[in-house]
């Protein structure tokens, strides 16, 4: 499990194929200690639960299936793509943001950016089947980051439409400081409102 708050950003050092051919190994550039990190260790990666299969003074290497590089972003990440990281939770750890569990659910799209105040304002996009799951003041984790949800709206062409706004700090600490409308981002629905969600299909 995680909570949200991203500890470093990555680098993608190199992409390489897997023992198991459709799968992906992935090299990452990060300012851990990863003389602490054991091998089999889970690290949230942009928003993707990965296992440590390799390590070495300032990298660290993980696979990835064929079914999360189908159903998230990383099947488009390249040398050099930067990369929200966040170390598994331990137990008396701070839950600083909200329960996350790096099983990505889809990919939103940002279609809107503008300053608001003193912070970033985001608007996107993402499939109806995921928005129904998203709710206003509720949470969502981006690329892995735990965000507030501002709004959400229907669209006429049957997707969901959210708003998020992102602080200083933040804009400082993960990648999105850089995000740009188009931008595609590592959806994860609050596991609560699917539990919800599901309570009431039932019912």
């Amino acid at each position: 499990m995680f909570t949200g708050i991203i500890t470093d950003i990555g680098c993608v050092r190199a992409l390489q194929p897997a023992a198991a051919g459709s799968d992906m190994r992935l090299v990452i550039e990060t300012g851990y200690d990863t003389a602490d990190i054991a091998l089999g260790a889970s690290i949230c990666c942009s928003g993707a639960c990965l296992t440590v299969v390799d390590r070495g003074p300032g990298w660290f290497a993980v696979e990835a299936s064929a079914e999360t590089l189908a159903r998230t972003t990383l099947g488009a990440w390249q040398a050099g793509t930067r990369v929200n990281l966040e170390r598994a939770l331990r137990l008396g750890d701070e839950l600083g943001g909200h329960l996350v569990s790096g099983h990505v659910d889809g990919v939103a799209r940002i279609v809107a950016r503008q300053p608001e105040g003193g912070s970033l304002r985001l608007v996107l996009e993402t499939a109806a089947a995921l928005g129904r799951y998203i709710a206003p003041k509720g949470s969502v984790a981006l690329d892995g980051v735990s965000l507030t949800v501002n709004e959400v709206e229907d669209t006429a062409s049957g997707s969901a439409r959210f708003g998020i706004n992102i602080i200083l700090h933040t804009q400082a600490q993960t990648t999105f400081g850089a995000a740009a409308p188009g931008a595609r981002v590592n959806l994860e629905v609050d596991v609560l409102a699917r539990y919800v969600a599901r309570m009431k299909d039932a019912s």
